[in-house]
């Protein structure tokens, strides 16, 4: 499919790589943008293509990549329009980068995190790897309890025996409870994913436990 996006409606970096190597999608955290997570990529994997889309949400100022009600509660039908969105942005990117069957992988933090597990739930076509650094269950409607039941007849249908996701969380996290981590692995276990799910002292975050694990974890599936 074809699907023509000007960049001015979309601005991302990009950056080739290395032919052979993967394609990490670097998704910012809320008040982020694409140059400042794209400098994550390099202690990943140095030889891999960088695609860094900047969420096109704002909140008082913020670059965020769907809207929530309050802190932890999300619009969630909001994130999976979002969701469709990201994933008609990674075909077009997929065309216009001739990037062919390279592997795709998304590098999330905190809201990027969210975003990237909520497009691998909705559209595990389009995205089938993820690492996600602090992030929690997106589409919960019954923690943000707000949402249509479409939501989850959507979640309910997908298909993902080809999917890996790789959850890195703090235990003392308030921004992204346990809770709500450990529903999200039973709903992508329950679908098929491969789940692997690291924990570490501490909150909100990336830590050198959490890049390591990654760089591991890459050498496993992409």
């Amino acid at each position: 499919m074809s699907v023509a996006i000007p960049e001015a409606e979309w601005p991302h970096l990009f950056r080739p790589g290395s032919i052979d190597a993967p394609v990490l999608l670097m998704l910012h955290g809320t008040g982020g943008d694409e140059q400042q997570i794209s400098g994550l990529a390099p202690a990943l994997d140095p030889r891999a293509a960088v695609l860094a889309p900047r969420g096109r949400v704002q909140e008082n100022g913020m670059n965020r990549w769907f809207r929530r009600r309050s802190e932890g509660v999300f619009d969630t039908d909001d994130v999976a329009r979002r969701a469709d969105d990201l994933a008609t942005f990674l075909i077009w990117a997929r065309s216009h980068y001739e990037l062919s069957d390279r592997r795709l992988v998304a590098v999330g933090f905190s809201n990027g995190a969210n975003i990237a597990l909520a497009t691998a739930l909705l559209h595990p076509q389009v995205l089938a790897r993820v690492i996600a650094f602090s992030g929690m269950h997106p589409l919960d409607r019954a923690a943000a309890d707000a949402g249509s039941n479409a939501i989850d007849a959507r979640v309910a249908k997908s298909e993902l025996a080809a999917s890996a996701v790789l959850l890195r969380n703090g235990t003392s996290d308030p921004m992204a409870p346990l809770r709500s981590v450990q529903r999200l692995v039973t709903v992508l276990e329950q679908r098929g994913a491969q789940v692997q799910q690291g924990l570490r002292p501490g909150g909100h975050g990336i830590t050198e436990t959490d890049i390591a694990s990654a760089v591991e974890w890459l050498g496993t599936v992409a």
